[in-house]
């Protein structure tokens, strides 16, 4: 009976392993009594394949969960995507393993949640866990998403503490964390030191290099992978080296690399380059070259690269090729619509700036929210802009008033063309005074060290004012300030900006 049990089993993982569920649970229904692991496998199939109902339902009847079922439950849920509910079902686990919170941190970080995931691995810790190699990855995964550099260096500390190996894994996602908070000089120092580096070594490093603005530098890690010969170049090491190009404004570079992904290395073109290379070629003001790569895509262009295009018309107030965007595309993010309607306000047309509200409105769309996070203290600290409701609201807004007044005294003009036209150009100063990235800077300099670096997370693109406003921070407080938007990083120094204003 055992050894048939083991070998039904085994048909139902592998049944469930290709997504043929309904052949899985009919091996299951004719077991002749199922065991924990027939359970397990099946609870699994029915998550992964996003039926969470039938996974909840057969999870009930299993006469008595092991921390296996639970956790098959746990994990399953995440990767379907419904984090909640994985959430509710570990919190009434009557008893947890390493590898019940591994699930469940791994499942926060791969649903982009990695504040939950920072918060609950710290938890595990207070419950005395040791986390592992698996607990390691996700958690510095997780410090990488959210930027939170100082709880990315405990990590690497207890690594080095704990003589957990570094092979090609944790190297790797060690170097991700440390470029993706800005610290490139220590991703640097990491890469240099490990003996073992695969493709997504490399990939990691010269993307953290492109994505900081070390445009030159990202192009000579990849010739030295090139010179290297242990590995082979892919279509994510492209992705870095046309980013690279991008953010360094280097066209020929440019079209040299993106002709040498298909012609020297047979490597299929993804949207994602042609995403760097639209924009590389739109903020470069090459707006017809753009529009054609676009029209002799092989696939669909996604709203990335239609965005890319429209970001480069807005740089160069371009209103005619703007519009033939807007038809083109579907407009499914209000991000389209808002670098149209500013477009529009810069160049005065404020018909325009109505009718794209109107159009928002008929169809629903909303601004998305701008919002930054700064980490302090090994707490991560959120602002929405307009947002009052943080503990520390008052000394904020005290410090922009006097920030405010210190720029004045440097000669600073609010830039308020990207604010919409129906208010006064005073409200419009509030208005962008109250920014996401202006509360986490003004956060960052009453909170931290006089010394410290002001590291925030943005999750839009920066506006032009808040740019200047960075920059001059950086000046008049002699404070280095980091700031990753959706697109790139930026370095404030001494009043300039790692990007050359180019972004």
């Amino acid at each position: 009976f055992l050894a048939h049990t083991r070998v039904t089993n085994g048909f139902i993982q592998g049944y469930c392993a290709t997504r043929r569920v309904t052949d899985a649970r009919r091996v299951f229904d004719e077991m002749p009594r199922q065991d924990t692991v027939s359970f397990n496998s099946m609870i699994h199939g029915y998550a992964v394949s996003g039926d969470v109902a039938s996974a909840c339902r057969l999870f009930e009847q299993v006469p008595a969960p092991t921390p296996v079922t639970w956790t098959s439950m746990v994990a399953g849920l995440c990767r379907a995507g419904d984090v909640g509910s994985a959430r509710r079902v570990f919190e009434k686990m009557p008893e947890r393993d390493l590898v019940s919170w591994n699930a469940m941190i791994s499942g926060h970080v791969g649903n982009r949640q990695p504040v939950e995931a920072l918060c609950l691995f710290g938890r595990m810790m207070e419950e005395g866990f040791t986390p592992n190699r698996g607990t390691v990855v996700s958690a510095l995964s997780a410090c990488a998403s959210a930027g939170a550099l100082e709880t990315g260096k405990w990590v690497h500390v207890f690594v080095e503490k704990n003589r957990l190996r570094w092979d090609e894994f944790l190297g790797t996602a060690l170097v991700d964390m440390y470029a993706k908070c800005g610290a490139v000089e220590l991703a640097l120092e990491v890469f240099t030191g490990l003996r073992a580096r695969n493709t997504c070594t490399w990939n990691a490093m010269i993307n953290g290099l492109a994505m900081n603005g070390y445009s030159a530098m990202a192009l000579d890690m990849f010739r030295q992978m090139e010179l290297d010969g242990r590995v082979v170049p892919d279509e994510v090491t492209f992705v870095g080296v046309l980013l690279a190009c991008s953010h360094g404004g280097s066209v020929d570079a440019g079209r040299e690399h993106f002709n040498m992904i298909s012609n020297k290395y047979g490597i299929g073109l993804i949207l994602e380059h042609y995403a760097c290379m639209v924009d590389l070629l739109a903020r470069s003001g090459h707006l017809q070259e753009a529009h054609k790569l676009i029209t002799e895509m092989p696939m669909k262009p996604d709203v990335v690269i239609w965005r890319a295009l429209l970001g480069g018309c807005r740089l160069h107030k371009n209103v005619k090729m703007a519009e033939i965007v807007i038809t083109e595309m579907e407009a499914t993010c209000s991000g389209d619509h808002v670098l149209l309607s500013n477009l529009y306000a810069a160049v005065g047309r404020w018909n325009g700036v109505e009718d794209v509200r109107r159009t928002m409105r008929s169809k629903g769309i909303e601004k998305i929210p701008g919002c930054s996070s700064v980490e302090m203290d090994g707490s991560i600290h959120e602002f929405i802009s307009g947002d009052k409701s943080h503990p520390s609201y008052d000394d904020i807004h005290a410090k922009l008033i006097e920030i405010g007044g210190r720029m004045q005294q440097q000669g600073h003009v609010t830039e308020t063309t990207e604010v919409f036209y129906d208010i006064e150009d005073e409200e419009k100063e509030q208005a962008l005074g109250h920014h996401s990235e202006k509360l986490a800077i003004a956060f960052g300099l009453i909170g931290g060290p006089p010394d410290a670096t002001i590291r925030i997370v943005k999750n839009i693109r920066f506006c032009m004012d808040c740019h200047k406003f960075a920059k001059l921070v950086s000046k008049i407080y002699q404070r280095e300030i980091v700031v990753r938007d959706r697109a790139r990083f930026h370095h404030f120094r001494g009043g300039t900006c790692s990007c050359n204003d180019f972004w």
